[in-house]
């Protein structure tokens, strides 16, 4: 009997993939086991990011990382304005399954996770939850998701077979993310808005244990591999917490990771376990020891890292670079970045997937770029001269047709003081100033400040008599003072 090399290759794919997704799931890297098998590089594996202002998830080949395509789950503004749009808004958290067939997609603005399957690329179903959801997740058996309902105080618990919400579980206000020991007896839930990470048992959906966070807006959370450490971040201090995974859940280090620290994954490799944290403002990627936290590399990334997320071998770290539309590979070897690839407007979580895709060659339901792909960026820098020549302040204008959306991911100002982000009339910051956005700085001196309008039209250098330029200044829109960071030349 005659064997097609197509049937030997989907055969040995169909074996591979059955060892990659028995009863210890994901293979050795996070979120699974330590004692999975690693799953080599192959075309076959998808890496996801999700995107908030393009309202897509891009799909990447992470062999040639080669952008295949984007799935579209909205339209960018105005489009979205419509009260008769049906689309998502504000695409952002992530997660996916145990056996790798399904994803689930966090739309903050449109209240929905969004399951797709990824051997088709195709939208299975969009559930509705409370207000203002921000990630999602399966447990490692497969069969519930758990979605932290940001805006509100709960876990919205979903089958994902029937894709209805079965049970919540009360939090403190405002859950930021939820992450699961690998062996799934624990979930642990960190909130954006109080100072608690709450330590769930699974089987019972009740807590069990409450750990101090050192401030209340964590954004994300992760488990290593050996179930034996919690990583969270604390965006709003610049700060990276651990606790130990099991009872009695004790703090164990507090570090200084840098402005608008983002999200936290790890890689194992031969060398030991590591934990890798995207700083913001720095834009920067740190890498720490998980046995003895010292810390072993520091890699320039692009603007605005984001989510992170290990390849199933952790020969590779990815990460969205939400003020580059871009994604950036990272080989664990070397700790530096070995390409870049093109995506969607400001990816936030990030997620690799071994053995998405049984046909490598499938594109259906995949759509190229298009405006999701334009946008530009400017820098400001202190009004006074930047001491060590870098511009603190990096802004990104991606286009949504004709207007754009701004986002400023500002450093170096002042903690807990008022600013504006405005249009000066002279490069100097002097003249009238127009007021775009009001933030408060954080306790580090940073913030992450949005806007929206025809702004590329007004500050682009081609604009001549009409041009202004992106300033901040001190004080509120009511009464603004003097411009403490320009735009740079």
């Amino acid at each position: 009997m005659k064997t097609s090399r197509s049937s030997i290759g989907k055969s040995i794919f169909l074996a591979a993939t059955m060892l990659a997704t028995g009863s210890a799931a994901w293979a050795g890297q996070a979120p699974g086991a330590l004692s999975s098998p690693d799953i080599p590089i192959s075309h076959h594996d998808r890496v996801y990011a999700a995107e908030q202002f393009s309202n897509t998830v891009s799909v990447t080949d992470p062999v040639d990382n080669k952008l295949l395509g984007v799935i579209r789950l909205g339209d960018p503004q105005p489009g979205n304005f419509s009260p008769l749009y049906k689309g998502q808004v504000l695409v952002h958290g992530m997660g996916f399954s145990p056996d790798h067939k399904m994803l689930a997609v966090v739309s903050i603005g449109s209240n929905s996770v969004t399951f797709i399957d990824t051997a088709t690329n195709a939208v299975k179903h969009t559930t509705y939850i409370g207000r203002s959801p921000h990630e999602a997740f399966f447990t490692p058996d497969g069969k519930e998701v758990w979605v932290t309902v940001r805006g509100e105080n709960y876990i919205s618990v979903i089958d994902p077979q029937s894709f209805e919400e079965r049970r919540r579980i009360t939090t403190p206000s405002g859950p930021g993310m939820q992450m699961f020991s690998p062996d799934g007896k624990y979930a642990y839930i960190c909130s954006s808005f109080n100072p608690e990470t709450d330590v769930v048992a699974v089987a019972e959906h009740k807590i069990i244990a409450k750990v101090k966070q050192e401030s209340p807006f964590c954004p994300n959370i992760a488990v290593t591999p050996d179930g034996n450490q919690v990583w969270f971040t604390l965006k709003d201090t610049g700060r990276t917490q651990v606790f130990n995974a099991r009872p009695p859940f004790n703090p164990i280090r507090t570090i200084d990771t840098g402005p608008i620290t983002n999200h936290v994954n790890f890689a194992h490799t031969a060398r030991g376990t590591f934990a890798y944290v995207t700083i913001g403002g720095l834009n920067q990627v740190k890498v720490f020891r998980t046995d003895d936290f010292s810390q072993v590399a520091t890699i320039p990334v692009g603007n605005l890292p984001h989510g992170v997320w290990p390849s199933g071998d952790g020969t590779r770290i990815y990460v969205g670079l939400e003020n580059a539309d871009a994604l950036a590979a990272i080989d664990t070897a070397t700790n530096s970045v070995v390409a870049n690839v093109p995506i969607g407007q400001a990816p936030q979580a990030i997620a690799y997937v071994p053995g998405a895709a049984p046909n490598p060659d499938d594109r259906q339901n995949l759509q190229a770029l298009g405006v999701a792909g334009q946008f530009a960026h400017l820098a400001l820098a202190s009004r006074d001269g930047s001491k060590d020549g870098k511009a603190p302040t990096s802004v990104s204008l991606f286009d949504q047709g004709l207007i754009q959306i701004l986002q400023a991911s500002v450093t170096g100002l002042e903690p807990r003081q008022k600013y504006v982000l405005a249009l000066a009339e002279h490069g100097d910051g002097s003249g009238t100033l127009q007021p775009l956005a009001a933030f408060m700085t954080n306790p580090a001196g940073s913030a992450i400040v949005n806007a929206a309008g025809p702004i590329r039209q007004i500050v682009d250098q081609s604009a001549a008599a009409a041009r202004r330029y992106l300033v901040i200044a001190s004080g509120d829109v009511a009464m603004p003072g003097e411009a403490v960071q320009i735009e740079a030349q």
